[in-house]
């Protein structure tokens, strides 16, 4: 009996699971221990059979003077454990890392025309490497001897590569390289390590009659090598295998209306052999599309997006990238007129929507195709209408309209005279944003709340979307100024002995900070009286929604300092900063 397996664990492989542990944890959702424990399930029961035979016949062996001494069919339970913590620290990396990536987008036939060609044959490359290094492990396993040991691992793993390349290489070709590689390379030379100390030191041994007698370096056996890299490369494939089916469940709602808070196995293998071609690719290009608004627009509300999970952030994502269509629609257009006119779009649209309900959606759609243009196609076809109502939606078309009569300021009229102005603006244009927003988060939590506190939550939502739009009003003083707009109310200008014209000509007149800072006061009292609200959301919302408003608030923090960053005209706020506000929020 000894304790040097076990120390390698209390040294090496217990700490890093605890840092990890502690790092993820305001992320972790009851899905990605789902993902941990189905991942460590088939990892101990895949392996065991495997080390059993190894350890009978003696191709690797555990001096008894370095074990604890319980055994599993001749197993150490430290060698056990070693199969749930490596799959556990390297799992938790690879989740950690791939948490904000978006994976809906990554869905693709196998000639997609729009991103990057993906054909057949690096399917088939794929399947006949791994192919071929199975024969050289079958091989090697044959003639038995020195080779023994490396054709057990090549004979052993690559089987399961091959199945998961099979299931999911579109995936792992698809994603970026980062949620891949850095999951696989970090643990595999951290291991390296832990084993060359482990071999100096006799706590596992190799037998020199079934080992090639090659060293990646000195001490470190390259089957060992070959041997930790094949079995992250197993975990990290899993998990991607284990995300495409996910992205496939989440994303084809009509192809998988019902999907379980924890699909089956049954079920994750029934989305991934869902052949390419039936999927659903106006979708897949009309997320990718609303992605790519809200990382181009929204800085703060993109990085708030990969807090959320599931079908919910598919429709907030939607959502926001109908919020930016439409108002691009009236901002972009040439006239007054033009613009005039895709409002009026706009509210055919919701009409067809919510008050011609014997509209089919084949009729919506071909409206969407013959009106607007291809950049708001997709967004409108997708917005999910069914489970969001329509009072928002048109009163955040009465927003844009009020952005309209700023180009009436030649005869001296502006829409924002006063405070009450004001808020009516922020409340259209953001407080039903905010409104919407909620309605996804009870529709997709199925949470069962009393209708006075969805009421009261849902006011206060609207609350903090005046809140937020002031913050926004706020940081682009300058860039609404070149565009002839001015939301500061005109009777607080006239209390600055100002008016919109002058702020217009000169938005860096020295008056304009106390005005700033006056609006940012206001946005402020407003989220104070409504952050409260947040704690009353169900519970897999409430820290990606303080994610969001914390984000977003954090401009207007920024914008009472002195020395701010600009770009593009815009206060903004550093990587690190938004990273550690999103952190704190997370953790309240």
């Amino acid at each position: 009996m000894g304790y040097d397996y076990a120390l390698v664990h209390l040294q090496y492989t217990i700490p890093p699971a605890v840092a990890l542990t502690l790092l993820y944890r305001p992320l972790c959702t009851k899905l990605d221990v789902y993902k941990i424990l189905f991942l460590i399930c088939i990892a101990v029961v895949s392996t065991t059979p495997w080390d059993s035979y190894l350890i009978h016949n003696r191709i690797w062996t555990y001096p008894p003077e370095a074990i604890l001494g319980p055994t599993f069919l001749k197993i150490p339970v430290e060698e056990i454990f070693f199969f749930v913590i490596q799959t556990y620290n390297t799992s938790l990396l690879y989740l950690l890392i791939s948490k904000p990536t978006f994976h809906p987008v990554y869905l693709q036939t196998e000639r997609d025309v729009q991103n990057r060609r993906l054909l057949p044959w690096e399917k088939w490359l794929g399947q006949a490497i791994l192919s071929f290094v199975i024969v050289i492990g079958v091989i090697l396993v044959s003639r038995g001897g020195q080779g023994l040991y490396m054709g057990l691992i090549l004979a052993w793993a690559v089987p399961f590569m091959l199945i998961l390349w099979s299931l999911a290489y579109q995936f792992l070709l698809g994603l970026p390289l980062s949620n891949t590689a850095i999951p696989v390379v970090l643990p595999t030379f951290y291991l390296w390590a832990v084993d060359t100390l482990a071999l100096k030191r006799g706590t596992w041994v190799i037998e020199s009659r079934t080992k090639l007698g090659l060293n990646l370096w000195d001490g470190l056996e390259i089957e060992e090598a070959v041997f930790f890299l094949v079995t992250n490369v197993l975990i990290v494939f899993g998990l991607v295998a284990f995300n495409n089916a996910l992205a496939v469940l989440e994303t084809f709602t009509t192809k998988f209306p019902d999907l379980p808070s924890m699909p089956s196995p049954l079920l994750l293998v029934e989305a991934l052999l869902l052949p390419s071609h039936k999927y659903d690719q106006l979708k897949i290009y009309g997320l990718q599309e609303a992605l790519y608004r809200l990382r181009k627009k929204s800085r703060s509300f993109y990085l708030a997006s990969g807090v959320f999970e599931g079908r919910l952030r598919i429709d907030l994502i939607i959502l926001y990238s109908f919020c930016r269509v439409a108002d691009d629609l009236v901002d972009d257009a040439a006239s007054l007129a033009e613009a005039k006119g895709w409002i009026e779009q706009l509210n055919m649209y919701l009409d067809m929507v919510y008050r011609n309900k014997s509209s089919n959606r084949s009729g919506v759609t071909d409206f969407v195709f013959d009106v607007f243009p291809p950049s708001a196609q997709r967004t409108l076809v997708l917005l999910p209408t069914a489970y969001l109502s329509a009072e928002p939606l048109y009163e955040l078309v009465k927003g844009f309209e009020t952005d309209l009569d700023f180009s009436s300021e030649i005869h001296g009229s502006f829409p924002i005279n006063t405070q009450e102005d004001l808020q009516l603006y922020g409340s259209r244009v953001a407080g039903t944003v905010a409104e919407s927003c909620i309605e996804l988060v009870y529709h997709h939590t199925h949470a069962d709340s009393a209708p006075e506190q969805r009421r009261r939550v849902l006011e206060a939502g609207g609350k903090m979307g005046i809140a937020l739009q002031c913050v926004n009003i706020a940081r682009d003083i300058t860039v609404d100024a070149h565009m002839s707009r001015v939301y500061l109310p005109s009777s607080w200008l006239k209390d600055a002995n100002l008016t919109p014209t002058a702020v217009i000509h000169d938005p860096t007149h020295s008056a304009i900070e106390g005005l700033r800072s006056r609006l940012l006061d206001l946005a402020f009292v407003i989220y104070e009286e409504a952050r409260d609200a947040i704690e009353e959301l169900p519970a897999e919302a409430r820290a990606p929604m303080r994610v969001a408003v914390e984000s977003y608030m954090e401009i207007g923090r920024v914008l009472g300092e002195q020395g701010y960053m600009v770009k593009d005209g815009r206060a903004t706020v550093p990587k690190s900063r938004r990273l550690r506000v999103a952190w704190k929020a997370l953790n309240q």
